[in-house]
């Protein structure tokens, strides 16, 4: 299923019945008077969070959406049928926008939350209602009101435990494929991943979290160079922020402070996310170079980054071990008798 994670759509609330307009006529009865029904009010438009979601690509193909009018009233007093509610089935971590795309309506973090987007029209008075003790046969009814209608934009930031950061062909595809069952594209080339994915992390009983693969960010994403915005407000769900930092790669400290920089010009409270710092590809250089790669690194960010290989699996649960610890998943356990204990490399 492909990753959709912005959609605009149209809804429209229900109508609203019309009331009737009707005179009791029945054999024997001298005085019938006015007997006309109500209509029934239209169906809301609801946003509801359920789970089993994890795009909007079903908003993609199917961008109008309308809920059932009201019934008409009859005579006999007959009132109209209310019209049926319609859901939007949105995945949790859905952000709601009028057209403008900066006026928020609804912001669903949890299961089972929802809101009303638009509401149906009030069923019409049928001519009952208008009886007076003057005016004892009236012949007016209401039309139904018409129900609300407005274009919106459904916005999506995936719920994550923690965050891959890098700039592109950091191999942060390649570490999601190390530390979960999931299975992104990887490729030597940049850009290889066009959509953030989601993984799980299983390091055992009651130690499980939900990683995010965000796509390669680029300097000047913060303000919407490549596909920055929508790639940063994925980070703003994240507990824990991995920033994976190529050791291949000449200026590693300037690759490592771009990322930075571009999380500060977002919103300065992204920065204040703890962060894990590691070095990536080791497998590539020799040992030496890897020294001088992670000295440089400390130097930029002030302390030591990890050393990381998602190929041969160096340094790879070492690496979930401390997202877990910081998340709070492993706060009994010493960082090195947790290395000691799973058998993690440094």
């Amino acid at each position: 299923m492909k990753f959709l994670d912005q959609t605009k759509i149209y809804i429209k609330a229900g109508d609203g019945g019309r009331g009737s307009s009707s005179f009791r006529r029945e054999a024997y009865v001298e005085f019938g008077g006015p007997d006309g029904g109500d209509g029934g009010r239209g169906g809301h438009i609801w946003a509801e969070a359920v789970e089993g979601l994890n795009t909007l690509i079903d908003y993609r193909y199917q961008q109008h959406h309308k809920a059932e009018r009201g019934g008409h009233g009859m005579g006999k007093q007959r009132h109209g049928k209310g019209g049926a509610d319609k859901v939007i089935k949105v995945p949790v971590g859905t952000q709601i926008f009028e057209e403008d795309q900066e006026t928020m309506i609804a912001d669903l973090t949890e299961v089972g939350q929802r809101v009303m987007l638009a509401r149906g029209g009030n069923g019409g008075w049928g001519n009952l209602h208008f009886k007076t003790s003057t005016n004892r046969a009236p012949r007016r009814a209401n039309p139904g009101e018409e129900g609300e209608e407005r274009t919106i934009w459904l916005r999506l930031k995936l719920i994550a435990d923690a965050g891959l950061l890098g700039l592109p062909n950091a191999g942060k595809s390649t570490f999601m494929r190390a530390a979960t069952a999931a299975k992104p594209k990887v490729a030597d080339y940049p850009f290889t991943t066009l959509h953030p994915g989601l993984g799980v992390v299983d390091l055992g009983p009651g130690t499980r979290f939900v990683l995010a693969d965000i796509p390669g960010l680029i300097e000047g994403a913060a303000e919407g160079a490549g596909l920055g915005h929508r790639f940063l407000g994925h980070v703003e769900r994240c507990r824990v922020l991995l920033h994976l930092v190529d050791c291949t790669q000449d200026n590693i400290g300037e690759a490592w402070q771009t990322i930075r920089k571009e999380l500060e010009d977002y919103d300065p409270e992204m920065a204040t996310k703890p962060e894990i710092v590691a070095l990536t590809k080791i497998d590539a250089l020799t040992e030496e170079m890897v020294d001088e790669q992670a000295a440089e690194l400390k130097a930029a960010c002030g302390h030591e980054p990890l050393r990381v290989s998602s190929v041969s699996g160096a340094g790879v649960r070492k690496a979930l071990g401390l997202i877990a610890k910081e998340l709070g998943h492993l706060d009994a356990m010493e960082e090195d008798d947790v290395a000691e204990e799973e058998g993690w490399e440094p």
